[in-house]
């Protein structure tokens, strides 16, 4: 290669080198001016720095239904602001070691103490360090909105640099210790100290102080009052993390750790008359993504559903009335009421006793329940799954007869198998084995579904769950019941529960939170449920929960107690519902026992609380009668032989009946041949096998017991003979005696024969005394006719 050639090769290189060089600094200049402007964009929105909003951050407010103001999210606000130089160094390093241990040391964000708190959380379990500054919290918890985007993190952090260069280090930490919130009430370290141990910030010990430390990040959740170990729990991560940064030596935590947590507290503080709506309305949001400091401290606008007279109403009849006599304190109700087209909570009846209704975030029996549901389950896992999937009608005929599944016998509330009896008839009297029958004959996970689509979950569905016997990981509250009812209520359409309908940030800023309706169900399904409960109400085991004038369904749910008590239940329920309201009531014991069950009597009172509120809420408003749609058809029944009645029908003869158009008008009951798969085959011919043994093994037992007899009978006819010998060796000079003792022979081997002939007889033909208690029994098993029981009943109330 010449010269000229190489001179030329070189100077192309050159070129290049400077064309990538001058294209690489270009890409990183745009790449820094398109980050600077985003970043620009990002924080030109962010509030200034407010001394007001940072020394008094803001208290949430609930709002009910009219937008009229119901209370502070908080209840009865209380504040005692402190200044820094009052508070302790161990009590000051306490919420330091468990929130920023590096606060001294940063500018506003800490990279290092970022990657230490997730270092931390994973060796000592989540919350041993939270991730943002003492800073940051302080600049989210009074100028910024709750959201988790990139946008606010990114003006959180922008805003703790410049407060960092604003304020000193005690100045922001005074602001973050008079700005949490530590539950009760209580906002800041001041009003905190006085509320839970009546004293002053001055005079808490290092375990006091480690206990309230713990409270910000959760303060429902550790909240001593209510939950003293998981507080006592939270306090031990506080006091190791104050161990681990050298705040306090090893004897010091230990010494502290081993102090009992309910000895520190002074006595709980009492909240709003609407605390039990306002405690779901923190639930909601919580489940909804929202912090729990921030909703108490800022400055949220919570708008919600609340009914506030409907919810006094509600408090008022929960404690007990002369038309609902509860038997004891110690006998519990929930009670859900909500709008059935919408899914709003209108209100809730969380707790009988009024004490714990005062306590913030108490036990809420209307929505923190698990429970089984008896009869109530009978239209969301058998009969609307029916109508939904297999199109069956109100007229459906199901064999009501003796069901054994697995070696367990199902029966009905009343011991007694009724024939071929209607779908309508089957839920109208509650009957059991049509209820499990129609279960069965559904395919695989359609039960399941149908449920999940009225949010009910399950994880499983066995046949007894057909009738409500549900397992331990299963359960039910008077919410999810509502929630499921109320979708028959509308046409199909399912509306999750909610009591918030949006959220007003101080920015201005509008979160939207009413629910959004799904199509659970065909408009037909909802309807024929509809209707068949509507029966219910009116002839069947709902006539106590009637209200005159109010067209309603509903249904009655019991389940059957532990062994040992007779006559009696453990849950007692009513779910019923018009076109404007739904609510659903359960009642019973925290524990049954042999001392504390629902007793026939008390098993009214689920009944009698739906009646009272649905009356009180229904007053005054027109309320409309379930609207059949296009896709149902009435078919007049002739009863005699099933088909389609004609003009010679005596009217006697005829009942209407409710078909999903376009289907046929069965004859019979047949029913559904399930598919088998080869596992099936095998597990069948194995019980067959299974069941040949048993036969044949029992057929031995019979024989031996046949050879036995045998032998029995002749030695007995053999002393027989051999006492009649001696008797006639004895008396041969008394002839009429000689004959007779050998007729009472005769009549005692007559009577032997004739008892032999009795336990010959097959024990099928006796009854079963061993059956398995199921657990529903929604009428009551002295009485022939509830329904006549209950109009009585109603009438007595009326006189």
């Amino acid at each position: 290669m010449s010269k000229v050639t190489m001179k030329r090769s070189s100077r192309r290189k050159k070129r290049r080198f400077i064309k990538f060089i001058i294209a690489t600094f270009l890409i990183f200049l745009s790449l820094f001016i398109i980050g600077g402007l985003s970043l620009f964009a990002l924080v030109q929105d962010t509030p200034e720095l407010s001394e007001d909003q940072l020394q008094n951050p803001i208290t949430s407010v609930i709002y009910d239904k009219d937008g009229k103001k119901v209370a502070n999210i908080a209840g009865v606000e209380h504040r005692l602001p402190v200044s820094i130089d009052d508070v302790p160094i161990e009590v000051q390093n306490a919420f330091i070691a468990i929130e920023d241990a590096r606060f001294q040391k940063h500018s506003g964000v800490d990279l290092k103490r970022i990657g230490g708190a997730l270092l931390a959380n994973l060796e000592e379990g989540w919350g041993a360090e939270g991730g943002s500054t003492i800073t940051q919290q302080v600049v989210k918890n009074t100028l910024l909105s709750p959201e988790k985007t990139f946008k606010r993190k990114v003006q959180e952090a922008y805003l703790a640099i410049q407060m960092e260069k604003k304020y000193s280090k005690d100045q922001i930490l005074e602001m973050y210790l008079n700005s949490i919130y530590f539950g009760h009430g209580a906002y800041g370290l001041g009003a905190a100290a006085e509320v839970y141990f009546n004293k002053d910030v001055s005079d808490l010990t290092v375990s006091e102080a480690a206990l309230l430390a713990g409270l910000p990040q959760r303060p429902s959740g550790y909240d001593p009052f209510k939950y003293p170990e998981e507080a006592a729990n939270r306090r031990e991560l506080v006091l190791s993390a104050m161990e681990r940064h050298n705040f306090i030596s090893s004897d010091r935590a230990e010494e502290a750790k081993t102090t009992e947590v309910e000895s520190l507290l002074s006595p709980k503080q009492k909240n709003n008359s609407y605390q039990v709506f306002i405690d779901y309305v923190i639930e909601e949001l919580i489940a909804k993504g929202f912090e729990e400091n921030q909703l108490y401290n800022g400055g949220l606008e919570i708008y919600t559903t609340l009914d506030t007279e409907t919810q006094s109403y509600t408090n008022e009849v929960m404690t007990g009335t002369d038309t609902i006599p509860f038997p004891d304190e110690a006998f519990k109700a929930g009670v859900v009421l909500m709008d059935t087209k919408t899914g709003a909570i209108r209100a809730i009846g969380g707790n009988r006793d009024p004490e714990s209704n005062e306590v913030q975030r108490g036990f809420n029996f209307a929505t923190d329940i698990k429970r089984q549901p008896g009869s109530t389950i009978k239209p969301i896992l058998d009969y609307g799954p029916a109508i939904e999937y297999n199109k069956w009608s109100t007229y459906q005929q199901i064999k009501d007869e003796k069901l054994e599944i697995d070696g367990k016998e199902f029966k009905n509330y009343d011991g007694r198998f009724h024939g071929m009896v209607s779908m309508r008839e089957a839920l109208v009297k509650s009957y059991n084995i049509p209820a499990i029958k129609t279960f069965l004959e559904l395919e695989d996970e359609q039960a399941k579904q149908f449920a999940a689509n009225l949010g009910i979950n399950l994880e499983h569905a066995y046949p007894s769950y057909a009738i409500g016997g549900f397992g331990d990981e299963d359960g039910v509250s008077p919410l999810d019941m509502a929630g499921a009812y109320a979708a028959f209520g509308n046409n199909g359409q399912y509306h999750e529960p909610y009591a918030v309908t949006k959220v007003e940030y101080p920015t201005g800023e509008v979160q939207q939170l009413q629910s959004e309706g799904i199509k659970a169900m065909n408009d037909y399904t909802a309807y024929m449920i509809t209707d068949m409960l509507k029966d219910v109400v009116e002839e069947g085991t709902g006539t106590l929960a009637k209200i005159d004038g109010l067209p309603m369904a509903g249904k009655t749910g019991t389940t059957n107690p532990p062994e040992g008590i007779t006559n009696g239940s453990t849950d007692s329920w009513f779910v019923g519902y018009t076109t404007e309201y739904t609510a659903a009531v359960w009642t019973g014991y925290e524990t049954t026992s042999t001392e504390q069950f629902v007793n026939q009597e008390d098993a009214r009172i689920s009944r009698l609380l739906f009646k009272e509120i649905m009356s009180h809420a229904s007053q005054n408003i027109e309320t409309a009668d379930f609207t059949k749609p296009a896709s149902v058809e009435e078919v007049k029944i002739d009863m005699r032989n099933g088909k389609v009645a004609s003009h010679h029908t005596p009217s006697s003869s005829i009942v209407t009946e409710l078909f999903v158009k376009g289907t046929t008008i069965p004859t019979e009951y047949i029913p559904v041949q399930k598919q088998t798969t080869n596992e099936d085959v095998k597990q069948q011919e194995e019980k067959d096998q299974e069941k040949e043994k048993e036969q044949a093994e029992k057929k031995k037992e019979q024989e031996k017991e046949k050879e036995k007899e045998k032998k029995e009978k002749a030695e007995n006819e053999g002393n027989q003979k051999k006492e009649k010998q001696e008797s006639n060796d004895k008396n041969a000079s008394d002839r009429d005696k000689k004959e007779e003792k050998p007729d009472k022979d005769t009549n005692s081997k007559s009577e032997q024969k004739d008892k032999k002939e009795e336990n010959k007889k097959d024990p099928k033909d006796e009854p079963d005394s061993n059956q398995t208690e199921q657990p529903d029994s929604d009428e009551e098993p002295n009485n022939k006719d509830e329904s006549k029981e209950s109009n009585e009943n109603d009438n007595e109330e009326e006189d």
